[in-house]
């Protein structure tokens, strides 16, 4: 019997979540007026609740945002946020408190882009088919790289990291555009524009395949830190043909066996309020329900 299905279309590769984007931030403070109050995500409830470190739910991904001099991902973060419209409410009800810093959001013709206190570009959709059943979430991490640099990076991620890459074309230039899992993305785009110096941010990913990278990458001296059982990291991307460098951006790579994996985070309502509020609503739905 035929299939009429794209079986191919449902392959994700070894990448099967991108967990989290962690940034430096010199105040906590202004942090949760961007992220909490501004963008309305959630604080969480569990881990890192001191005053020197913050993580930020946002579905089933987090920011990480430990206390140090500010660190700036050179590129943009896309999440899904729903409700345009009270997003843009929040960020205006910020601004006055966050005069004096990089905080600034506009809107876009798809998106809103808000830029964080420290110069971070924050691009937030609301939910479409394009990026699958996310009603709350972080489907892509984009990243600025040098001209040519695309098909390396491709190769990188599929031959030694052994998830599905390719090199796309569209709107904004040519890219590498790399499968982190369910409805999610790493994009190395292509730009003639001067590219900061790396400042150390990273992203955090869980692969299926743990030791067929590590040995790989091992390999290539390119593992600056075994983590501990769980999990290891690099951060140089290189071309598996000839060795050179491509661009650097720290992976903290995680297997599935990790005891942190697909942990439940708690999502917030942000629309709920003391003066409106709706018994059995503080709770956001990150998903969808998926349509045949």
């Amino acid at each position: 019997m035929e299939s009429s299905y794209d079986r191919g279309a449902e392959d994700v590769g070894n990448i099967v979540a991108l967990e989290h984007v962690n940034v430096t931030v010199p105040d906590q403070q202004l942090a949760t007026l961007f992220y909490i109050s501004g963008l309305g995500l959630t604080r969480d409830p569990y881990l890192m609740t001191g005053p020197r470190n913050m993580w930020v739910n946002v579905g089933r991904s987090q920011f990480h945002l430990p206390t140090n001099k500010p660190q700036v991902l050179r590129g943009a973060t896309g999440l899904v946020i729903p409700d345009r419209a009270a997003l843009l409410k929040r960020l205006g009800r910020v601004r006055k408190n966050l005069e004096g810093t990089a905080f600034d959001f506009h809107e876009d013709e798809t998106f809103v882009e808000a830029t964080c206190p420290w110069g971070n570009r924050i691009r937030c959709h609301e939910p479409s088919p394009r990026f699958g059943p996310i009603a709350l979430g972080m489907p892509y991490v984009e990243f600025d790289v040098p001209p040519g640099t695309a098909e390396g990076i491709c190769r990188f991620y599929s031959e030694i990291m052994g998830t599905r890459a390719q090199v796309t074309e569209d709107a904004g230039g040519r890219a590498a555009r790399v499968c982190a899992g369910v409805g999610q993305t790493l994009l190395f785009r292509e730009t003639d524009r001067p590219i900061p110096d790396y400042d150390g941010h990273h992203v955090a990913i869980y692969v299926a395949d743990f030791s067929g990278p590590y040995r790989r990458l091992r390999e290539r001296g390119l593992i600056f830190e075994e983590s501990n059982r769980w999990q290891y990291r690099f951060k140089d991307i290189v071309d598996p043909r000839d060795g050179k460098p491509l661009f650097a951006i720290e992976h903290e790579v995680r297997s599935m066996t990790s005891p942190m994996f697909m942990r439940p985070l708690v999502n917030r309502d942000p629309s709920q309020n003391i003066m409106r509020y709706s018994p059995g609503h503080d709770a956001l739905n990150w998903g969808m329900a998926l349509e045949e």
